[in-house]
């Protein structure tokens, strides 16, 4: 069977920067608080009612001349035969050199011990209870943790090593779309094969688009169509 390439388009005049990518990410991932496979940048200018609010999506490159591969010392960061750049938990040892590699922020450490129940002490707002208080006084465990994400890779990871967006590779080997994809309400976001000429990804790609930071040559493979502002 043919390999193929993936690669992400994320259409900046469909998106209207609800930031649900990056929620839905977290829960398909097990990512803890601090920890982000998906971030995002936003950027409000003008006065009122002259308002402009740029928003954009960021998460793993999946560069074809990644830098984190390059730099690990142990090949816990690497490429798959599908054009992902994936990360072995088990091989990782915390060291960092990926994370001062990468040139678009986009990995996380992880500083505290895995747990699959939401029970944090940090409230979301001053009006809200934390995680812990809900749990107390609902006298029952959140649940923080989706068993789907340990068919390939640690469902929850390690204290002290690194983790980053996979492209849910668990879901692509079912022909499934990422859920960040998925569940994006204005479908701005799409997972394609390049190798594939009758993938909508080329379709996707007759609009003008760019990479994030092309000039250092890692070859980015998020694509992000029509005009946006760096």
């Amino acid at each position: 069977m043919a390999k193929k390439n993936y690669a992400m388009t994320i259409d900046l005049q469909a998106c209207i920067g609800c930031a649900g990518c990056a929620v839905t990410c977290k829960n398909e991932n097990n990512t803890d608080d601090g920890v982000n496979w998906m971030h995002y940048t936003k950027k409000e200018s003008g006065q009122f009612p002259n308002i402009r609010y740029d928003f954009m999506p960021t998460l793993c490159n999946h560069c074809d001349h990644a830098p984190c591969v390059m730099a690990c010392p142990v090949t816990a960061m690497y490429k798959d035969e599908d054009g992902l750049t994936l990360h072995d938990a088990d091989r990782c040892i915390g060291c960092k050199a990926c994370m001062t590699a990468c040139p678009y922020g986009v990995i996380s450490f992880n500083k505290k011990d895995p747990h699959q129940y939401w029970n944090e002490n940090n409230a979301w707002s001053e009006l809200s209870a934390t995680p812990k208080e809900v749990q107390e006084s609902a006298g029952a465990d959140l649940p923080y943790y989706n068993p789907e994400r340990d068919y390939n890779y640690e469902a929850i990871r390690y204290r002290g090593i690194v983790e980053k967006c996979q492209f849910c590779d668990h879901r692509l080997a079912r022909d499934e779309q990422p859920y960040c994809v998925e569940r994006c309400p204005s479908e701005a976001m799409y997972v394609g094969d390049l190798n594939d000429p009758d993938d909508k990804i080329h379709e996707l790609l007759k609009y003008s688009h760019e990479g994030l930071k092309e000039e250092l040559g890692t070859k980015p493979k998020v694509f992000y169509l029509r005009k946006f502002s760096k």
